[in-house]
């Protein structure tokens, strides 16, 4: 059976179509977080339309990206030239090529997590980063909705993430969701040292457009938060992982 777009959503995301707040804010961060390797050889893993490979690309850098949907592909196409089709659980690309390597809300989608972080840090150079946004298991909500009686029905559901594991990956099993100790785990014994582990909230620009001031006071409070013990209520992890 053909799978829809929104089976095809559920199971490996949405690109973002719209470049906004939220995405200017991520960008910012790799870039502090990579340094002078932005100048390297840099790849998206999972890049979805290409947006933020496009910004990241310069005339003395090397881009590539990679995403398993092959019209995304062929979309992004219009905007670089080095995009593959593919897994990211098997990386075309040799041992220590890339400086720097992008996995934006992607590692939740994959068939196996753990083998897409070792292939991620095989290809990493020694000195060479991943930049690593995921979904926090503590987050009041499941951003990618649930799945119901045989359908799929998406939206921000509240507190299925605090739910017992096996529940909560039986009402979302098409979605992972990580705790810092899973995270943890998915590095543990592989030749990385942590730079950053953080938790962040959201940047609401949907709730923005919609009631602008609630918005930005909503935005406001909740990044405020990062700076407190209430960063683990974050959308998303963050972590920086240096290979060494």
């Amino acid at each position: 059976m053909t799978a829809t777009h929104s089976d095809k959503a559920a199971l490996r995301g949405e690109p973002s179509y719209v470049w906004r707040a939220g995405q200017q804010r991520r960008l910012q961060m790799i870039l502090e977080a990579a340094g002078e390797r932005s100048q390297g050889k840099i790849f998206e893993n999972g890049c979805g339309l290409g947006s933020y490979m496009y910004r990241l690309t310069t005339s003395e850098n090397y881009t590539v990206g990679l995403d398993v949907e092959f019209e995304r592909t062929l979309e992004a196409h219009q905007q670089n030239e080095r995009i593959l089709c593919g897994v990211g659980e098997h990386l075309p690309f040799e041992n220590d090529f890339f400086d720097l390597i992008l996995s934006n809300e992607v590692i939740e989608h994959v068939q196996s997590d753990k083998q897409a972080v070792q292939e991620i840090v095989r290809t990493l150079k020694p000195g060479g980063r991943l930049v690593l946004f995921c979904p926090n298991r503590g987050y009041g909500f499941e951003t990618h909705g649930i799945f119901w009686h045989g359908e799929y029905h998406f939206g921000n559901i509240p507190f299925v993430n605090y739910l017992p594991r096996k529940l909560r990956d039986k009402l979302a099993p098409h979605v992972n969701v990580y705790t810092r100790r899973d995270l943890n785990r998915l590095f543990a014994g592989l030749p990385v040292k942590i730079i950053t582990r953080r938790t962040i909230f959201g940047a609401y620009d949907n709730i923005i457009q919609r009631k602008p001031a609630l918005g930005k006071i909503l935005r406001a409070v909740l990044q405020f938060f990062e700076k407190t013990p209430l960063q683990v209520l974050g959308l998303s992890h963050f972590w920086v992982v240096e290979k060494i």
